[in-house]
């Protein structure tokens, strides 16, 4: 029998995998954490710089000397001019970052999104190489030592390097997690899974916001958000390799172990379960004909991954650029961080019952929801800041995050169905290599506030409704058959396809 077959057999949604797939739901709340760290611990108290009488030598605006010249300076030196009017204990408090030095804050959120791009690149195709379970665990492992030297950081670069280097873990197993939901159950459940998946990452945030309006101190937050890790990797190191990966490795018997051992957990005997063998030439053919340089050989698959691309750079961009700039609008930053986690919960719902709309679709519901974003941000210029009203600025950015993040969930599901079987991990490889870049840029956006109040969602706005209607020139890929190698893709032909086809044609032609 095939795996299909198998998993019917197994079952494709057991108590077994019920309790897997929990486990790595729950690992996201952790990710989570790590993600939003950068949001309280790095929260700027309003303050105030004490004039002196008589200003010394390089002294300006009662600002140190070795403050203006972006030096970190001695907390001494700092002490006698710097009043923080507000109680509160953060990086910026201990280190002092402020005026030259604020870029830092903003700085150790981009390294942990730089980190989750080197991990992307490195540990995705890792795993495909040496398997799910060692990469996953391993990348958890490690997760859970350097977020502990976060919270013991002696000073601000090893705190910023311990970023890095989370991030770095975190893209790694990120995109593993995600998978292994998916292949431990059958193909009909793959999209509950991935989605709760996504809905896990939401609370896991609002989480985080709760958790820290009772635990003030930096150090104390980290430290205790980072213990759950300690948990989850004990939870997680009873998970069996993943069957779909042992077969299109052709370790066939191993497979049909872990399916039995799935079967018996799961009350069924599955004594005749037996698979057919990979054939040498089906490898063979992967080999030679996918990979990352199909993406830019291919007419077809060129133009759909230059707008994938894109559209992935702006939901992250967006995404996250909304979330980090969570504790700077008006209100309780506490109460912020958590509502801009629940308010992405009703998304998921929402974008499962669009896309399997024959008037809706994939392409269209994805477009909306992207260019809806778009025009949420484009109202909030228009909304005084501190209007007590329920159209206030931080409504209409609640509603944007609402509906960007129904545009990124529908961008996993769509992505995977657009790329044919033979490329689809590297399609999604360089797709969220994209996604990165703008989770690398977001932590800024929100600082050009200095520039213009409005500046931000400005950036916001364009992103998304750009990224909504370049979408458009996808194809719709609901009820349409799903691709499994190149040759299947080039018969199709489809939105954004034929002309490139066509040129192809004319050019094979021509050559004759």
């Amino acid at each position: 029998m095939d795996l299909e077959e198998a998993f019917q057999v197994v079952g494709e949604f057991g108590p077994y995998q019920k309790r897997a797939v929990a486990v790595l739901v729950l690992t996201q709340v952790y990710m989570a954490c790590q993600s939003m760290l950068i949001v309280l611990v790095g929260y700027t108290p309003e303050y105030r710089i004490d004039q002196l009488d008589a200003v010394p030598p390089g002294l300006q605006d009662g600002v140190p000397p070795s403050l203006q010249d972006g030096v970190p300076p001695s907390q001494q030196e700092l002490l006698q001019h710097v009043t923080f009017t507000e109680d509160i204990d953060s990086i910026v408090t201990e280190w002092f970052l402020i005026k030259h030095q604020a870029y830092k804050v903003s700085l150790a959120g981009s390294l942990f999104f730089a980190g989750l791009l080197v991990g992307n690149v490195v540990f995705g195709p890792l795993s495909d190489r040496i398997g799910r379970r060692p990469v996953y665990l391993t990348g958890l492992f490690f997760e859970v030592i350097f977020g502990y030297l976060t919270a013991v950081a002696p000073s601000y670069e090893v705190f910023a390097a311990s970023r890095l280097l989370v991030g770095l873990m975190n893209g790694g197993i990120g995109l593993v997690c995600f998978v292994l939901t998916q292949e431990y159950v059958g193909k009909s459940y793959w999209a509950m899974t991935g989605t709760l998946t996504s809905m896990s990452f939401a609370i896991g945030i609002a989480l985080f916001g709760a958790l820290g309006y009772f635990i003030r101190p930096w150090r104390n937050l980290a430290t205790v958000a980072n213990s759950s890790g300690v948990l989850f990797f004990l939870m997680s190191v009873s998970l069996p390799e993943s069957p779909r990966w042992l077969y299109s490795q052709g370790q066939t018997e191993r497979a049909e172990e872990v399916l039995r051992y799935m079967a018996l957990r799961n009350g069924n005997a599955a004594k005749n379960l037996v698979l057919k063998h990979v054939g040498s030439a089906k490898g063979g053919r992967r080999g030679n004909r996918a990979g990352v340089l199909q993406l830019v050989v291919h007419p077809v698959l060129r133009l759909r991954t230059m707008v994938l691309m894109y559209v992935w750079y702006a939901c992250s961009l967006v995404y996250y650029g909304l979330t980090l700039g969570a504790s700077e609008t008006s209100g309780s930053r506490y109460l912020n961080v958590a509502m801009y986690g629940l308010v992405e919960l009703p998304a998921y719902p929402l974008c499962m019952y669009f896309i399997n709309k024959d008037w809706a679709g994939r392409r269209k519901s994805m477009a909306s929801f992207l260019c809806l974003a778009g025009s949420a941000c484009l109202c909030t210029m228009f909304i005084p800041e501190n209007t007590g009203t329920v159209l206030s600025v931080t409504s209409f950015a609640l509603l944007g995050k609402l509906m960007v993040s129904a545009a990124f969930n529908i961008a996993y599901v769509y992505t995977s169905e657009l790329y044919p079987t033979v490329v689809r991990n590297a399609g999604l490889g360089v797709c969220s290599m994209s996604c990165r870049v703008g989770g690398i840029l977001a932590p800024f956006v929100p600082s050009m506030r200095a520039v213009h109040v409005s500046m931000p969602f400005t950036v916001f706005c364009l992103s998304g409704l750009s990224a909504g209607v370049l979408g458009l020139l996808l194809p719709e890929t609901l009820h349409g058959p799903s691709a499994e190698t190149l040759e299947e893709l080039s018969s199709q032909g489809r939105v954004l396809e034929s002309k490139a086809l066509l040129y192809e044609d004319n050019k094979r032609k021509s050559n004759h």
